[in-house]
């Protein structure tokens, strides 16, 4: 499955975890805050997608 997603850099935080599990159903899309403290383990199941507080993905989402 897909596992990198550059087309939605700049959208809003929630439309972007909806479509990372729409197409690629083997993921949670989790939209957090940039900056706040994660966890360092890679897995292949989530993918975190990092947003400003205006909800806008400031990070390129990719799965770990």
């Amino acid at each position: 499955g897909k596992n990198s997603w550059p087309e939605l850099l700049g959208t809003n935080g929630d439309y972007a975890a909806s479509v990372i599990e729409r197409e690629n159903s083997r993921v949670d899309a989790m939209v957090i805050l940039d900056g706040t403290p994660v966890t360092g383990d890679f897995r292949c199941d989530r993918v975190r997608v990092r947003v400003n507080r205006n909800r806008i993905v400031v990070q390129v989402p990719t799965t770990g």
